[in-house]
């Protein structure tokens, strides 16, 4: 039986049910315009090599996906539960194209559209999501976590806690456990579930694992049997990226990638993590800043995706992650990286072809292939698992995220892409990648920066292209005609890269928050030439919808 999105989204909803700044808001003809920007795909996998077991439990973690969903919600804003079922109960032609654009962002903010509210009465998107109280201000809570004693401010800075108000008003860290124990609880049963039926060892030690740090918020054990997970399904389930707390970025928004394993691909890209040793040493910053020794474990996982949830499915679709951000995890272990093919496949038909033929000049059109596509959103992965990530400031041991806070997600989305063409540039130079792919992977790149850009400056991986074209452009390496149409110097374009490289990492590792913002205030705009090629696209679709076919078929 088929499941339409909506049902996803309010079958997860359980008990979740939880002043709007007026601004026009747009009919049922602009909205479907506007989710028109999304190419709709059907996500059908195939599951035939799975035995009768494997594909039960993978059914019980496409209905954890469900949950996963309806917590998002409410980490996004305490009122988006009660906008969506109030949606749900709208038949009218306005509120069915209010619904779907509802879905498509998991809110009532526009993505696409610097997050601009398109449903009457809703409120701008908070900066601190609802990770932390509504009428408290960053600063208020940014005064109180440096007044703590380290342990509390480790517990408030925590990528598990919430931040409430105590009946004496006070602020505090609640855990994930408590705050969300409904949905906990009912997330830990389905995860053993799936465990019950599974006969691959690793994957049960990760269900069982994380659906005990559900309930007990110590995710570590979980993020250690995760990356040693090598089994035909590949799950990602919990609480990940910090994106969505706008004000820090410490708190971590719950996630869910239910996906099977490609085995050929998998064993083709396994190579790369062999390089990344060898990669750190040759880093274009101070040998003081290199690691001497990285995580033991690099595992790379190409798999197709049978369905993504929360904040792995609103808005532009992930093509990739790298996981965990845990820098414990990362020290002990490394970090995973998982590349999710059938989506990036759909991205690369149905954006940026048509991008390279309107963007591109002719001589360059043909350079746009897959691989190169897919090779560098790999090494941009890999990459973020490099370069500094603990530090030390003033004396004290902290991280590269504590410090930059809020602008960390923009400078390490820069930082990984940029780095990602160093080193594979440095691949080709040893003979580990054919060098005759040089120019068609800078050529693809540059195709690819104007997919990123159309995500919007209210974006961190858009932020972090804005920066890296700009640097391009003032460097010479990247050249517009008098037609408008793009191109790229390849010696000086070699030369940026490095360079590029060299200023984020060495900001990075003095945790220079005043220099970061500089750099950003300068470089995070859109300039008239690249503007002129985005204002072309606008045929062009900016991103995909994802149908979860084969899930729906599951449960």
């Amino acid at each position: 039986m088929k499941t339409s999105c909506l049902t996803i989204l309010v079958l997860g909803l359980g008990a979740a049910i939880a002043g709007a700044a007026e601004a026009p808001s747009p009919d049922a003809a602009q909205l479907a315009t506007m989710s028109a920007r999304f190419a709709p795909v059907d996500i059908r996998v195939d599951l035939s090599a799975l035995p009768a077991n494997e594909r039960a439990a993978l059914g019980y973690l496409v209905e954890a996906g469900r949950i996963v969903d309806a917590l998002f919600l409410r980490q996004r804003a305490p009122q988006t539960t009660a906008q969506l079922l109030a949606l749900a109960g709208d038949d009218s032609p306005l509120g069915r194209a209010r619904l779907a654009y509802f879905v498509l962002n998991k809110g009532p903010w526009s993505e696409l559209d610097h997050d601009r509210p398109f449903l009457p009465g809703a409120a701008l998107k908070p900066g601190g999501g609802n990770f932390y109280p509504l009428d408290a201000t960053r600063e208020e809570v940014d005064a109180w976590i440096r007044g703590l004693p380290d342990a509390e401010r480790a517990a408030a800075t925590s990528f598990f806690t919430a931040i409430r108000r105590a009946p004496d008003g006070k602020l505090m860290a609640v855990p994930y456990s408590l705050e969300y124990q409904g949905e906990l609880g009912e997330l830990a049963r389905l995860l053993r579930e799936a465990a019950a039926l599974t006969t691959q060892p690793t994957l049960k030690r990760y269900l069982e694992t994380r659906a005990a740090a559900f309930l007990s918020n110590d995710y570590y054990a979980s993020d250690i049997a995760w990356m040693e997970l090598s089994a035909s399904i590949e799950p990602t389930i919990g609480p990940y990226e910090v994106y969505e707390d706008e004000w820090f970025n410490y708190k971590a928004a719950f996630e869910a990638f239910i996906a099977v394993t490609d085995p050929t691909e998998t064993a083709q890209l396994a190579r790369f993590g062999k390089e990344l040793q060898g990669l750190e040493n040759r880093l274009p910053i101070d040998p003081k800043f290199r690691r001497a020794k990285l995580g033991g474990l690099a595992p790379i996982r190409v798999v197709n995706v049978v369905m993504s949830a929360g904040d792995g499915n609103h808005g532009i679709q992930t093509a990739a992650f790298n996981l965990p951000n845990d820098e414990r995890v990362v020290a002990a272990k490394g970090s995973k990286r998982v590349m999710l093919k059938n989506y990036q496949q759909a991205k690369f038909e149905k954006v940026l072809m048509p991008i390279a033929a309107i963007a591109l000049t002719p001589e360059d059109r043909p350079l746009v292939a897959f691989e190169p596509f897919f090779t560098h959103i790999l090494m941009h992965e890999l990459m973020h698992g490099l370069g500094p990530q603990t530090i030390t400031v003033d004396g004290r041991a902290t991280t590269v995220r504590q410090e930059l806070k809020e602008l960390n997600g923009t400078l390490e989305e820069a930082k990984a892409d940029i780095s990602g063409l160093w080193a594979l540039q440095q691949l080709m130079d040893k003979g580990v990648i054919d060098k005759r792919q040089e120019r068609s992977m800078y050529v693809t790149f540059l195709a690819s920066s104007f997919r990123t850009l159309r995500f919007g400056l209210n974006e961190s991986h858009a932020k972090g292209m804005a920066l890296q074209v700009n640097w391009l452009l003032d460097h010479g390496a990247i050249k517009v005609g008098d037609d408008g149409l793009f191109t790229l110097d390849l010696p000086k374009t070699k030369k940026a890269v490095t360079g590029l490289t060299h200023e984020i990492m060495t900001l990075q590792a003095h945790g220079d928050y005043a220099g970061v913002k500089a750099l950003l205030a300068r470089e995070v705009v859109i300039r008239p030439e690249v503007q002129r090629v985005l204002d072309r696209l606008g045929g062009v679709p900016i991103d995909i919808a994802p149908r979860f076919v084969t899930a729906a078929e599951l449960r």
